[in-house]
C-alpha cells in the first residue's frame, strides 16, 4: 500500500482537515490546525508531501521521526500540528486496514466508558449557573469555564471577587458532587494567579487551568503554595520535551496535550505515558473539530491516567458549523450520563462526509484570537 495524495479542507468554524489517500482506497482523516493559523499549518502540511507521497503508510513511528528530524530546525505550534494531523490521519488508515480502533493497536481498551465535559460562559463568562444547570439537566457531570477577562499584572480585587461571585453560584445551585474546571487562559500573571487560586479553593474545583502561561512555568512553584486545588496545564507544549521539565518539577496534576498540536497520537501516547510514571493525570485539550476529538477518544480509551475529555460540541467558537456537521454518523458523539461510550469501529472510530467537508470549504473561514487590551491600553493576554 502507498500513499497516493494529501488533501487539504479549511472548513468554518476554525478547523483544517486533512485526508490523506491511498492506493488501495483505504483513507485516513487527520485534523492539523492552529486556532488562527489555519494557512500557516497549511503550509507547513504541504511541505510534507514529498516525504510521504509515494511511502507506505503503516510505518508510522519512522514516519514521524522523519517529519519531526528530517528537519535541522523543529517544534513550534505549526510545525508539530502539521505532523499531528499526518499522523491522526496514518493511525485511521492502519486501523480500517486491520478493521480494528486505534486503541487496540495501542494495547487495547482500559476502560469501559470515558467521562466528558461541556464548556460554559463563552470567552467573557456570564451567566455559568444557569448554564452550568442546563449542563447538568443534559446530562453532564462536569463543565469548564474561564474565570477571568482581562486581568493585568496587578489589577482589582473586585475582579477577583466577580470569579468568585461566578463559580460560587454554580457550586450553590449544583452542589458538590458536580466537577468544575476553572481556565485562567493564560490571562492570569503570577501576581494574580496566586490571589486567585487561594479564594478559588473554597469552592473544591475539579481543577484550575493554565493558571500561568507555558512559557512561565516555574511560576507554577508559586501558585501550587497558595492552593491544593489540582492544577492542569499543557495546552500550549507541543512535544515530550516540553513537557519533561513540567512534570519533573512535580507542581502539576493534570497535563493536557492537545493530539492536534503535540504530534499527534503517537506522540501523546508518549506524553501519557510520562505522565503516569510522574503520578499525573491527562485531561487532552479538544476545544477543536471531530477528527480531533476522535484521535483524543481513541488516546484516553487505552491510557488509564485519562481521567476526563474536553470536547466541544456547543462550544461558543462553533458559528457556522459544528462538529457533528461533518460526520456521516452525526451521533457518532453522544454520551450517556456524562460518559462517552467505547467505540469498536475501526481506525478513529467515525466516518467522515466529505461531501459536507468539501463543501464547507468553498467558503473558507479566516478565524483569528481575539486581540484584548487592558484598561491603559497595554495589550492583555486572551
Amino acid at each position: 500500500m502507498k500513499i497516493t495524495d494529501l488533501t487539504l479542507y479549511k472548513v468554518p468554524p476554525r478547523w483544517l482537515f486533512l485526508k490523506v489517500e491511498t492506493d488501495e482506497g483505504i483513507t485516513g482523516w487527520g485534523e492539523p490546525i492552529v486556532e488562527g493559523r489555519a494557512d500557516t499549518v497549511r503550509a507547513a502540511v504541504e511541505e510534507l508531501r514529498d516525504w510521504l507521497v509515494g511511502k507506505d503508510p503503516m510505518p508510522i513511528e519512522d514516519h514521524w521521526q522523519v517529519m519531526y528530524r528530517g528537519g535541522f530546525y523543529r517544534g513550534g505550534p505549526e510545525v508539530m500540528s502539521a505532523i499531528s494531523g499526518v499522523d491522526q490521519a496514518l493511525w485511521d488508515i492502519k486501523g480500517k486496514f486491520y478493521g480494528a480502533p486505534v486503541y487496540d493497536m495501542l494495547g487495547g481498551a482500559c476502560r469501559d466508558r470515558l467521562k466528558v465535559y461541556r464548556w460554559i460562559g463563552g470567552d467573557r463568562p456570564d451567566d455559568v449557573a444557569a448554564q452550568a444547570a442546563k449542563a447538568r439537566e443534559q446530562g453532564y457531570k462536569a463543565v469548564k469555564m474561564n474565570g477571568t477577562e482581562e486581568l493585568h499584572y496587578i489589577d482589582d480585587f473586585s475582579k477577583i471577587q466577580a470569579v468568585c461571585d461566578r463559580v460560587g453560584a454554580i457550586r450553590d445551585a449544583l452542589g458538590f458532587d458536580f466537577g468544575i474546571g476553572v481556565d485562567f487562559h493564560g490571562r492570569v500573571h503570577k501576581p494574580m494567579a496566586k490571589v486567585l487560586a487561594k479564594e478559588l479553593e473554597q469552592y473544591r474545583l475539579m481543577f484550575i487551568e493554565e493558571p500561568v502561561l507555558s512559557e512561565n512555568i516555574e511560576a507554577l512553584r508559586e501558585v501550587a503554595r497558595h492552593t491544593s486545588t489540582p492544577i492542569a496545564t499543557g495546552e500550549r507544549m507541543y512535544s515530550r520535551w516540553d513537557f519533561k521539565k513540567l512534570l519533573h518539577d512535580g507542581y502539576v496534576d493534570i497535563i493536557q496535550p492537545d493530539l492536534s498540536h503535540a504530534g499527534g497520537i503517537s506522540e501523546c501516547r508518549k506524553i501519557a505515558a510520562m505522565a503516569e510514571a510522574y503520578d499525573v493525570a491527562i485531561a487532552p485539550h479538544c476545544p477543536l473539530g471531530p477528527i480531533a476529538l476522535a484521535a483524543c477518544v481513541q488516546l484516553d480509551i487505552c491510557s488509564p491516567n485519562a481521567f476526563i475529555q474536553e470536547q466541544s460540541i456547543h462550544i461558543h467558537y462553533n458559528q457556522g458549523a459544528d462538529l457533528p456537521d461533518y460526520l456521516k454518523d452525526r451521533d457518532a458523539f453522544r454520551y450517556n450520563d456524562g460518559y462517552f461510550g467505547v467505540t469498536k469501529a475501526p481506525g478513529l472510530g467515525i466516518s467522515i462526509d466529505e461531501g459536507a467537508v468539501a463543501e464547507a470549504a468553498k467558503i473558507p473561514h479566516n478565524w483569528k484570537s481575539p486581540l484584548w487590551r487592558n484598561y491603559d491600553g497595554t495589550v492583555a493576554e486572551w
